[in-house]
């Protein structure tokens, strides 16, 4: 049976930050090992900073139902790999063909990451997202295949799996091939509430620094109010094309559960409503959208809410895909 040696090697030279779990050359399942690609999985587990890998002790040793190992490495909150077998592992199951993946043993022909955030009401962190990235890159290039290659449990299930949760895999099968081209080098703009000459809002707008998960020195907050009243975050953004705008809010159960993020493309104004009493403390997707080139505004926070609780606007950021 063929195993991958090489992988905790070719993750640190990515810059991937690796921690080796116990005797992973040797820890593997009987049967047949000959991957071709990677397989992104969502663990189903709460992770946080405080505990950022819940699922670990599962994925190395398994469930009742199903013997460990559960992946090839997990990937914790903070973006740390960790790495558990070189061998075959139970967690791709039936493959029922996706992109260049044929139909068959999905644990034979996949190398598995499990990124360890619950996929119910938390996805995963933008540490997580980014060490996925750089990690799918290197051993794509290691096995001599291209971003089309790693697919999400989601795309091979038989069985009807959901993960990996809240997120686009063609956006992160793009963000893998922009890796692979060039070290991933796309434009990206981050914008916070005291951004110099990036930021405007009316005297509406107070500012705290009372929430921890705060992006920044401070936030700032309204009541809502049926008016716009848009505290704007604006871009020069490089040329027309598509973008990934995430937004940072830090999370209270007084905060508002239909926050109106406003994004100003190609075609107009699209509306994005997100719960701010939940998920703080990380960017968050908001979608990809087309934008024109120019320096200007381009995503506001609206205080033109329905619902009760305040409104924050703390710090937005825009990736090319």
């Amino acid at each position: 049976m063929a195993t991958i040696p090489w992988l905790v090697d070719v993750l640190r030279a990515a810059g991937v930050q690796v921690v080796v779990e116990g005797d992973w050359l040797n820890r593997m399942r009987p049967g047949s090992f000959d991957p071709i690609g990677v397989l992104w999985h969502h663990t189903a587990s709460t992770s946080s900073a405080s505990n950022p890998h819940p699922a670990l002790g599962i994925c190395i040793n398994g469930r009742s139902d199903l013997p460990g190992p559960l992946c090839q490495a997990l990937v914790d909150y903070n973006g740390v790999f960790h790495v558990i077998s070189a061998g075959r592992c139970n967690h791709a199951g039936v493959s029922g063909g996706s992109g260049p993946i044929p139909a068959g043993d999905g644990n034979t022909l996949m190398i598995g990451w499990e990124i360890d955030y619950n996929g119910v009401n938390q996805e995963m962190t933008a540490a997580q997202y980014n060490a996925s990235l750089a990690a799918t890159a290197a051993v794509l290039t290691r096995l001599g295949r291209d971003s089309s290659y790693a697919r999400g449990h989601r795309e091979t299930s038989t069985t009807g799996k959901i993960d990996p949760s809240f997120i686009d895999l063609n956006v992160m099968r793009a963000d893998v091939a922009a890796r692979m081209a060039g070290g991933g080098t796309a434009w990206s703009s981050t914008v916070d509430n005291t951004t110099s000459g990036r930021f405007t809002a009316s005297a509406n707008w107070g500012v705290s620094s009372y929430s921890s998960q705060r992006y920044g020195a401070d936030y700032r907050y309204a009541d809502p109010v049926a008016a716009s009243d848009v505290a704007w975050y604006r871009f020069n953004v490089p040329a027309t094309a598509n973008y990934r705008v995430e937004a940072w809010w830090p999370a209270n159960s007084g905060y508002n559960s239909a926050a109106p993020y406003i994004v100003a493309t190609s075609t107009g104004n699209q509306t994005v409503r997100v719960d701010q009493r939940a998920t703080g403390g990380q960017w968050r997707i908001l979608g990809t959208f087309t934008l024109p080139a120019g320096d200007a505004n381009r995503v506001g926070v609206s205080r033109w809410s329905n619902a009760t609780g305040l409104v924050v606007a703390d710090a937005v950021r825009l990736t090319r895909v």
